[in-house]
C-alpha cells in the first residue's frame, strides 16, 4: 500500500471513533480553511499554520498551505496529536525542533511537497515515532543524525527523492542495518558512477569520505638543510640545521602562545645535518659540518645546557653530506655520508661517553646519502652516490657487509623508506629525471612506480594519523604531497604545498603537540614553514 493509502487507511481508523456523532467544534477551534470532525482535522488552502485547533485533537492534514516554514515549537498547541500529514506544500525550510511537543505523534507523513532543507534536530522528540514518510519531497540530502532518538521507529518511505549517492549518504548506509524498521529508498540519480543504483545496495565500506589538508601555520627564519624531531623529558620538539645561521636551532612549543619558539641553539658554522639521540636523561646532538669538523654536543640532564664534548673522525669525515641514527647489537650508532674524493662515509657507534668510528664505509664514491632500514629481520644500510647506483649493505658478523645494489636506479641524490601492509617501499630521489618508488621483493628492490621530479633534492614519506603520505620538493615548482592508496598500492596527488611556495625545500619532518600534528619543511633558499594537518569528514 502506497503512503497515500496508508493515510486514508489512518484518517479513517481516526474518524471512526467519532463515526455517527454529531458534533461541532467549539466556536473558533476549527479555523477558516479547515475542515474538522471530532478528533481530526484537514485544512487545505490555507494562508498560515492555523492557532486555534482544539487541544484534543488527534489528526491534522495540512494540504496545499502557504506555509513556508515550519519553526520549532509550531505544533505545542495540539499535543494530543498521533496523526500528522503535510501534502503539496513548499517548505523553504523545517527547523530544529519543528514538531517539539509532540510526544504521542505515531504517524507522521510529510509527502510530495517541495523541501528546501530539513534541519539535523527537526525530529528532535518525537519518542513515539513508528512510521515516518518523507517521500516525494524533492531532497537531494538529508542531515546527518536527522533520525537520532527515533527508536520506536518501524517504517521510513524515502522514496521519490532524488538522493545523490555521495559522501552525504553514507550515514544513512550506516544507520539502516542498525534500526529495526524497514527502509523504503530509490535509485541513485548520482553521482555518475553509481547513477540508477538503488541506494540500499550500496556497500558503506567503498566510499571513501575522510579528506585530509596541509595548511600554512607558520615561519621559521633563515635558510635550513635538515630537520629533525624527537621528544625529551616527554614533550615533543625539533631541531633545525642552519648552515647560514650557523647553527643548531633548537624549537619547543609554548603552550601559552599556541606557536613553537627557540628554546636553544648550537654554534655549528656550516651544519648540513643536526641528529638528535635521547638516552635517558641525556640528550646528544651529532652537528655535520662541511668545513670546521664535525662535533658532538650533549646535556648530561634536564635543566642544563648543551656543549660540545668530541670532535668526530677528523680524518675522515671531509665533506659530510648527511648523518642517520641507528641501533646495532643494542648500541646507538651515527652513519655519516661523506661526499669527498678523500675521505669515506663512517659508522661511528657508541664507546663510552662518547662515539668512535666502527668502521669505514664505501670510500671514493663521493656518497649523498645514507638511510638506516631493517629488511628480513636485520639491520640495513643504503647509500647514494653522485658515482654509481645506490647500495644496500647488510649486517653481518659485527660489521655491515655489501648485499646488493638497486637496479635501473642511476643518478639517485637521496633515499628513503616507508613500511605499509607488511611490504617495505622506498623513495628515491632524483634531480634529473623521474623520482622513483620501488617495493621489496625478498632479495631487492623492485620499481613500482615513477614520477616526474625535475630539479628535487627529497622525496621523503611521513606517516600523519592515519596516512602514509610522500613529499616531492622541487626547486623550480610547486612540491607535492602524496598519499599512498592501499587499493593500488601506489602513491597518488594530494596537494600541492602552498602558499607560501617553499623555496627549494631539502628535508621535511611531523610532530604532533597538544593533540595537533604540524608539518616542518625545511629550504635551503627561503625560511622553514610549518603546515598543520587537518582530517575533513565529508559525509558530515
Amino acid at each position: 500500500m502506497g503512503g497515500a493509502g496508508v493515510v486514508l487507511l489512518l484518517l479513517l481508523l481516526l474518524a471512526g471513533a467519532g463515526a455517527g456523532v454529531a458534533w461541532r467544534p467549539p466556536q473558533g477551534k476549527c479555523p477558516p480553511s479547515c475542515s474538522c470532525s471530532k478528533d481530526s482535522a484537514l485544512c487545505e488552502g490555507s494562508p498560515d499554520l492555523p492557532e486555534s485547533f482544539s487541544p484534543t485533537l488527534l489528526s491534522l492534514s495540512l494540504v496545499r498551505t502557504g506555509i513556508t516554514q515550519l519553526k520549532a515549537g509550531s505544533f505545542l498547541r495540539v499535543p494530543t496529536l498521533h496523526l500528522l500529514l503535510f501534502t503539496s506544500n513548499s517548505f523553504s525550510v523545517i527547523e530544529d525542533d519543528a514538531f517539539a511537543g509532540l510526544s504521542h505523534l505515531q504517524y507522521l507523513f510529510i509527502e510530495d511537497n517541495d523541501i528546501g532543507s530539513i534541519s539535523k534536530n527537526a525530529l528532535r522528540g518525537l519518542r513515539s515515532l513508528t512510521h515516518l514518510s518523507l517521500a516525494s519531497n524533492n531532497l537531494e540530502t538529508l542531515p546527518r543524525f536527522l533520525f537520532r532518538g527515533l527508536e520506536t521507529l518501524t517504517h521510513v518511505d524515502l522514496r521519490g527523492n532524488p538522493i545523490q549517492c555521495d559522501c552525504r549518504v553514507l550515514w544513512l548506509l550506516q544507520w539502516m542495518p542498525t534500526v529495526n524498521a524497514s527502509v523504503g529508498t530509490g535509485a541513485c540519480p548520482g553521482p555518475t558512477a553509481l547513477a540508477h543504483m538503488q541506494l540500499r545496495h550500496l556497500d558503506p565500506k567503498t566510499f571513501k569520505c575522510r579528506a585530509i589538508e596541509l595548511s600554512w601555520f607558520q615561519t621559521v627564519g633563515e635558510a635550513a638543510l635538515g630537520v629533525e624531531s624527537f621528544s625529551y623529558q616527554g614533550e615533543p620538539h625539533i631541531i633545525l640545521a642552519q648552515p647560514f645561521a650557523g647553527r643548531c636551532l633548537i624549537l619547543t612549543w609554548d603552550y601559552s602562545l599556541q606557536r613553537f619558539r627557540p628554546e636553544e641553539e648550537l654554534s655549528a658554522p656550516s651544519v648540513v645535518s643536526c641528529k638528535p639521540l635521547v638516552l635517558g636523561p641525556s640528550f646528544f646532538v651529532l652537528a655535520a659540518r662541511l668545513w670546521g669538523g664535525s662535533q658532538l654536543w650533549a646535556r648530561p640532564g634536564p635543566g642544563l645546557r648543551l656543549a660540545p664534548t668530541q670532535a668526530l673522525a677528523p680524518r675522515r669525515l671531509l665533506r659530510p653530506n648527511d648523518a642517520e641514527l641507528l641501533w646495532l647489537d643494542g648500541q646507538p650508532c651515527f652513519v655519516v655520508a661523506d661526499a669527498s674524493k678523500a675521505g669515506s662515509t663512517t659508522l661511528l657507534c657508541r664507546d663510552g661517553p662518547g662515539f668512535y668510528p666502527r668502521q669505514s664505509l664505501h670510500a671514493w664514491h663521493r656518497d649523498t646519502d645514507a638511510e638506516a632500514l631493517e629488511l628480513d629481520g636485520r639491520p640495513h644500510l643504503l647509500l647514494a652516490s653522485a658515482s654509481q647506483r645506490p647500495v644496500l649493505f647488510h649486517w653481518l658478523g659485527g660489521r655491515f657487509e655489501r648485499r646488493t645494489d638497486i637496479p635501473e636506479a642511476e643518478d639517485v641524490y637521496a633515499t628513503r623508506h616507508f613500511r605499509a601492509g607488511g611490504d617495505v617501499f622506498l623513495c628515491l630521489t632524483r634531480y634529473i629525471g623521474d623520482s622513483m618508488v620501488m617495493r621489496w621483493d625478498g632479495s631487492m628492490f623492485r620499481l613500482l612506480q615513477r614520477l616526474p621530479s625535475r630539479g628535487a633534492h627529497v622525496f621523503q614519506p611521513l606517516l600523519i594519523a592515519r596516512d602514509q603520505l610522500a613529499i616531492l620538493g622541487s626547486d623550480f615548482a610547486f612540491s607535492q604531497v602524496l598519499r599512498l592508496e592501499p587499493d593500488k598500492g601506489l602513491l597518488e596527488p594530494l596537494q600541492e604545498l602552498g602558499p607560501p611556495a617553499l623555496a627549494a625545500p631539502r628535508a621535511f619532518a611531523r610532530v604532533t603537540v597538544a593533540g595537533r600534528r604540524f608539518l616542518f619543511a625545511a629550504c635551503f633558499k627561503g625560511p622553514t614553514q610549518i603546515y598543520q594537518h587537518h582530517e575533513l569528514d565529508l559525509s558530515a
